[in-house]
Formats: structure tokens, C-alpha cells, sequence
């Protein structure tokens, strides 16, 4: 393998699930350029992601997408330091497109490879910002909350940012919370699909929230109860970790009880109305869509949402308080959500927590966060092996 060229240049592929992207960083530090090509429109036929068009369009974006990244970075592959990937979680054969071209690059140009999870890569787009605009490290330990139309999990991060570079060490996780059925993101997809509006759903339930009263319905949810493990059997909803407080999630419930409101107040026919108003006329957005909601519909969005974020905000800062942590950080699709931002910011300063979120650019998935957390891992030589596949169920953090 080639001695590194110096340059500090990552180029980071993402491809887990529906967006195919490529972004050059420096130094974990400096976004050079960030592509996504989205396949939001092709899914939406569908009401979600179908794995296996995913697969088909990675394949015909990822050399387009890559070519442009260096392109608008201004560099060339010889001044590449390394090559980095999506290892998991995701969609194995979305992961496996990035992946494959990402261990040919590698081979080519002789740059070690550094496969990511995907999580991290989520706050490390937060922590790179912070970087980009100088300000002082998020001070340790701190405590993420990843939370997206897939995931919905919560930890406890350590790391020294201030001698990261001179450190032969990577960032250390330990998971203290995760959802035990439907992420946020999703149940935010599966009501905005209940109720007739477009996907993906967050955007739309963003937008026609402050339409509704937030009180109207009053949602709750119930404390989440693990049960002991049989012997010899696998509990998927048990906590990735023994040791310690966890602060887990449930979304599912409140997807019923939206459901079980629908059918007991008769809104299936409105729904089936809007649904073909959206449908007729493509120009309408979740910013210009509330006329087409009643004002019963509009509260329901309201309390949904009101209770959702309520729930992401109590685990969270309840997990900070219990386990100590100094800051906060919110990353993954749903940390564009409005209302989620401005009340995990007011409880934040009401704690005298720093909280910080990513830019709406770097909310979803993208590959300048991929890039970004491969740096600690170049700097300690954690490069990947030639077997690297596709890990599609990939955990982050103690096993």
C-alpha cells in the first residue's frame, strides 16, 4: 500500500438505503464537496423504500455521483488519502453497491479502505459542522440521539476532540436506548400515509402541525418492559447492552392509536379525498397542503407529533441526567423536524446543556458524515480488511 499522500482527503460513499452519495472531507473537518443523488420520487410511488429498486438505482448513480464529488472538490484520486464506506446498518444490497465500488477504488489507486457505521457517521456530521465553525469541542461524555426513519437509538460517546489527531485511539459508544419497534421516522411515515398525505412523512406532519391544537388528542406512552431471555432463544427487543440504565422507545402504539381515531371519528373518507387531490395535482406541498385538512385532521397531526417529540425529548434528557452526560447531539433525518429542534433546545438551555444539531443538508443521509467519522479511524490505522461485506444488521457501539 501506498505511503498516505498527506492531503488529509477522505472521499466517503454512502449507499444503506435510497440515496446514493460521495462527499471529499480534510481532516474530519472540511467538506470539500457532498453529492446525493435521492430516489425520494421513485419511492413515493410506493409509499417507501423497495430494497431491490434501491439496489438498481445505487448502481446507476454511484460512478456518476463519485465523479462529481471530485469534481467539485477539486481534486484527484491521487490525492486521496483513503477511501471510505458504508459498512451497515442498511439494506444489503444497497450496502453492497457502495461497498463493491468502494473496495475497487481502494484496490486501484492503493488507498487503505475504512468501512463506517452508519450511526456514527450520523453524529460525526454534527461534530464536523462544529469543526467547520470552529467552536470548541462538544465536551465529554456525550450523549446522541440518532433518530431517523430507520433508527431511533441513543449514546453515550467518549472521545478526546481536542487531541484527536495526535491520538491513536477512535471514538468509543456505548448504546443506552433504542426503539423496540417502529423508529421515529417510520411511524412519522406510516400516519402520514394513514391520513393520505405524501413521503416520505416527516416533512408533511412538520408542516401541518402548527395548524392543529397539539393537546386535542392526548396521546401517552407506556413504560416499555423487557422480558427475561429463554434459554437458547434470541430476544431482538432485549438492550443491546446489560450494564447500566437503558431508555428505550416504542412508536408503534401511537401508530394504532392513530389508527383506532381514524376509524372512530370516520375520517376515511376525507382521507380518501385528499389522497386524490394530492395525487391530481403534484404542485402541492407539505407548506401549501393544509387546506386540504379539516381542522379534526390537523389536531390529530398536532398531538401526533406533540407526543412523539415529547417522548424523543423525556428518554433523552432522562438518559443525560442519569448517566452524566455534558452535551448533547442530535442527528438523522427526524433531527430536521421544527418543533423538535426548538423544544430540545429550550429544555437544553433550561439544563445549561449544549445541544447541537446538524445543518437540514447533513439531517439525512449523505456522505461528507461518512467521511467525516472515517478520520479518527485513518488516523489510528483501523483500516478495513479485503473480505469487508455488507453488515446489514451492524450495531454500534458494546455487544
Amino acid at each position: 500500500m501506498r505511503e498516505s499522500s498527506g492531503t488529509g482527503l477522505i472521499l466517503g460513499i454512502e449507499s444503506s438505503c435510497d440515496e446514493t452519495a460521495a462527499a471529499v472531507v480534510r481532516s474530519g473537518a472540511t467538506a470539500l464537496s457532498n453529492v446525493v443523488a435521492s430516489q425520494m420520487s421513485l419511492h413515493a410511488n410506493y409509499g417507501g423504500v423497495v430494497p431491490e429498486l434501491a439496489s438498481r438505482e445505487h448502481l446507476r448513480n454511484i460512478v456518476p455521483v463519485v465523479r462529481e464529488a471530485m469534481r467539485r472538490a477539486g481534486v484527484t484520486f491521487a490525492e486521496l488519502d483513503a477511501v471510505a464506506v458504508t459498512e451497515g446498518p442498511g439494506l444489503a444490497g444497497a450496502l453492497l453497491v457502495g461497498i463493491t465500488y468502494a473496495k475497487a477504488l481502494s484496490f486501484g489507486l492503493d488507498k487503505p479502505l475504512i468501512s463506517v457505521n452508519h450511526l456514527e457517521g450520523h453524529i460525526h456530521a454534527v461534530l464536523m459542522e462544529a469543526r467547520e465553525r470552529s467552536e470548541a469541542p462538544m465536551e465529554l461524555p456525550l450523549l446522541a440521539l440518532v433518530v431517523s426513519g430507520g433508527h431511533t437509538h441513543l449514546y453515550l460517546a467518549r472521545h478526546d476532540l481536542a487531541k484527536q489527531q495526535g491520538s491513536n485511539s477512535t471514538w468509543t459508544y456505548r448504546n443506552v436506548g433504542r426503539t423496540v419497534d417502529d423508529a421515529a421516522g417510520e411511524a412519522y411515515d406510516k400516519v402520514a400515509k394513514l391520513l393520505g398525505l405524501g413521503y416520505p412523512g416527516g416533512p408533511w406532519i412538520d408542516a401541518l402541525a402548527p395548524h392543529g391544537n397539539p393537546r386535542a388528542v392526548p396521546f401517552t406512552f407506556g413504560e416499555i418492559k423487557h422480558r427475561a431471555p429463554r434459554e437458547g432463544v434470541t430476544n431482538k427487543k432485549a438492550p443491546l447492552n446489560t450494564e447500566g440504565p437503558h431508555f428505550d422507545f416504542s412508536f408503534s402504539g401511537i401508530k394504532t392509536a392513530v389508527l383506532r381515531y381514524v376509524e372512530t371519528h370516520h375520517l376515511r373518507a376525507s382521507i380518501a379525498v385528499r389522497r386524490d387531490a394530492l395525487a391530481a395535482d403534484p404542485s402541492i406541498t407539505p407548506k401549501n397542503a393544509a387546506h386540504l385538512c379539516d381542522q379534526q385532521t390537523l389536531d390529530l397531526i398536532a398531538s401526533f407529533q406533540y407526543a412523539v417529540v415529547g417522548n424523543l425529548q423525556r428518554q433523552t434528557f432522562a438518559a443525560a441526567e442519569a448517566l452524566g452526560a455534558h452535551s448533547i447531539v442530535v442527528s438523522g433525518g427526524v433531527a430536521a423536524n421544527t418543533e423538535l429542534r426548538r423544544r430540545f433546545q429550550a429544555e437544553a438551555d433550561r439544563r445549561g446543556l449544549p445541544i447541537a444539531f446538524p445543518s437540514l443538508a447533513l439531517s439525512t443521509d449523505n456522505a461528507a458524515m461518512i467521511a467525516a467519522a472515517a478520520w479518527p479511524k485513518f488516523v489510528a490505522h483501523d483500516f478495513a480488511s479485503e473480505d469487508l461485506g455488507a453488515t446489514p444488521q451492524l450495531r454500534l457501539g458494546q455487544k
